[in-house]
């Protein structure tokens, strides 16, 4: 348990070391003619100078490696053209989030283009995507857990693939009023308000370490809106939920004193910002999918370099678009900061920013199927839920996305 200003103060840090190391076509990206190249083609450098590494060739691909600080190779170009509009769906209107910040800073650096790539960024909600990218009317999206994709696509037989994982911790925590509970087991008896459902994480958390289960050792109450401070202020409610990049830091502006448990630090898996595609797209375009995840880790490791550079970005296509979730530039700000961190600080040693570790989301869903969090029907299927070597294989062996020059 964490009093939330001496978790802040050892999440910004790690930021700064961060810092110092047309008409749409949805047709046209599922089209089975097109040229078919490799999900293992891809490379990329953070830096665009000549280094001497290139990607693993397949040699069924019949498609260019890209090599760094060298021209994009021009059939790989046409292969990845013939893949028309690629359409991402964010998870969280166009907030700084892990997962959605990345995609909007490659557009906005023109990455995408570099690599003659069309894309087309539509502000949405996490779980309205789903249904849409399972059906290959969009290609790519933004998944708030492994849990919850790996669910959907087991409840609906739909072929999702995770392609990255920047943050290998759970996004979720709770916050308590420390005058109605000062601790997790004082949370028996007491109401925590929730936005949708508990968050898997937080439910292993509560009944691993104060073995108190949902609706028999204590209640939850539906909330409306995202106001953390609306909720607190709901007297009966002792507790809520929040990611960590969010309600903490809009609870802090407001003055308020609250505890924060995090699963993390119960040893509870998790992940948070996933980018995913279907089967489908990574099938018949799979070098546009893998220039699709360069550009993007290229971003990523541009935004966690620079967090209020990048934040700033998010904030302009905010208020862009109108802003009807309220986003404000210190709660942006904030988010980014906090998310960029938690994807340094949890990203393994020997492992690069972004790529999925096959024992660690399996061990995810394994903890959450313990405590009975996917019911009846039992733990989804983590096979072929996710790819380690496409993202993987954008990397350099000093780290860098391989890119052309």
């Amino acid at each position: 348990m964490l009093r939330q200003r001496a978790l802040i103060s050892t999440l910004i840090p790690l930021a700064l070391i961060a810092v110092a190391c047309g008409d749409d076509t949805d047709d046209e990206a599922g089209d089975t003619s097109a040229v078919e190249t490799t999900a293992a083609d891809s490379t990329s450098a953070v830096e665009t100078t000549a280094v001497e590494t290139t990607e693993p060739t397949i040699e069924a691909s019949g498609v260019s490696a890209v090599k760094a600080g060298e021209p994009f190779p021009a059939d790989r170009c046409e292969a990845n053209k013939a893949a028309g509009t690629i359409k991402y769906n964010t998870g969280f209107d166009y907030a700084a989030a892990a997962s959605i910040l990345e995609v909007i800073v490659a557009e906005s650096k023109g990455y995408y283009e570099d690599m003659c790539l069309t894309v087309e960024i539509t502000p949405s909600f996490s779980t309205a995507n789903y249904p849409l990218v399972a059906a290959n009317d969009v290609q790519f999206s933004s998944s708030g857990s492994f849990s919850e994709l790996a669910s959907f696509s087991a409840a609906n037989d739909a072929d999702l693939v995770a392609l990255s994982v920047d943050g290998h911790a759970a996004i979720d925590v709770l916050m308590v009023k420390p005058d109605q509970a000062g601790s997790l087991a004082d949370l028996a008896g007491k109401t925590i308000g929730i936005k949708g459902a508990l968050p898997p994480a937080v439910a292993v958390m509560l009944q691993q370490e104060a073995q108190l289960a949902e609706g028999s050792d204590f209640e939850t109450v539906l909330l409306e809106g995202f106001d953390p401070n609306a909720h607190w202020a709901i007297e009966n409610v002792t507790a809520i939920p929040g990611w960590r990049s969010n309600e903490p830091g809009a609870l802090e502006r407001n003055g308020t004193t609250f505890d924060v448990y995090d699963p993390a630090d119960f040893g509870i898996p998790g992940s948070f910002g996933l980018i995913y595609t279907n089967r489908k797209f990574l099938t018949v375009h799979p070098s546009a999918a893998a220039d699709f995840m360069r550009a993007t880790m290229q971003a990523l490791a541009d935004a966690i370099a620079d967090p209020e550079a990048a934040a700033a970005i998010a904030v302009e296509r905010i208020n862009g678009g109108g802003n009807p979730n309220f986003l404000s530039p210190e709660g942006e700000t904030f988010r980014w900061v906090t998310d960029a961190a938690a994807i340094v600080a949890t990203t393994p040693d020997g492992t690069n920013i972004g790529v999925p570790i096959a024992n660690e989301l399996e061990a995810q869903v394994k903890a959450y199927a313990e405590v009975g969090i996917y019911g009846d029907g039992g733990a989804p299927t983590t096979a072929g839920r996710f790819d380690t070597d496409l993202v993987a294989a954008l990397y350099n062996d000093d780290g860098q996305i391989i890119w052309p020059g």
